[in-house]
């Protein structure tokens, strides 16, 4: 399929219309969706025209979205604002834009939990009733095994266990804060 000079000027109305690309392969014929959206994008035509009749480009729309994603509430939100240079068609544009620096958050260790004292097992003392719970960097010389007694089922104590097991519910929860 080519591009003729009438062919893209109509691409060109139709996309200033908000027309979505599948509209637009369909009126112009022969030519699929994707193939628009790749001449759109060689063209380097702005967002198509919302409803309420204002033109946000992509990268804008995108960053927008970034910045006003819903955070976690222990985060103390403080905004910088940033410039930056972008290419708009031939031109460099230099445009503000809030950027939301990254915090960690406060680690709070719960003061309820009672950890085991371990045995401190090498390798070859582990037998199938002793916690094969790793202490410690394997490359250093106080590198251990917990070594407290396991029920049958596991190779963990309870301690161990409750770390090396988490109900699934409770993963989902953690992967939805992150």
């Amino acid at each position: 399929m080519n591009w003729t000079d009438e062919r893209v000027e109509k691409l060109k109305r139709l996309w200033s219309e908000g027309l979505s690309a599948s509209q637009i392969a369909a009126q112009l014929g022969g030519v699929s969706r994707n193939a628009v959206i790749g001449k759109v994008h060689r063209l380097c035509l702005p967002g198509r025209a919302k409803a309420g009749g204002t033109v946000a480009t992509g990268r804008a729309s995108a960053a927008k979205r970034t910045t006003s994603a819903p955070r976690a509430p222990n985060y103390a939100s403080r905004v910088t604002t940033r410039t930056v240079t972008r290419a708009v068609g031939a031109t460099m544009v230099k445009e503000e834009i809030e950027i939301e620096p990254y915090q960690e958050m406060e680690y709070r260790p719960a003061s309820n939990v009672v950890v085991p004292i371990s045995r401190r097992l090498a390798l070859t003392e582990l037998t199938e009733r002793t916690c094969k719970w790793p202490v410690g960097d394997p490359l250093k010389e106080d590198f251990h095994f917990c070594g407290c007694e396991s029920p049958d089922a596991s190779p963990y104590c309870g301690y161990h266990a409750k770390l090396a097991y988490q109900p699934v519910n409770e993963r989902r929860k953690v992967a939805a804060r992150v």
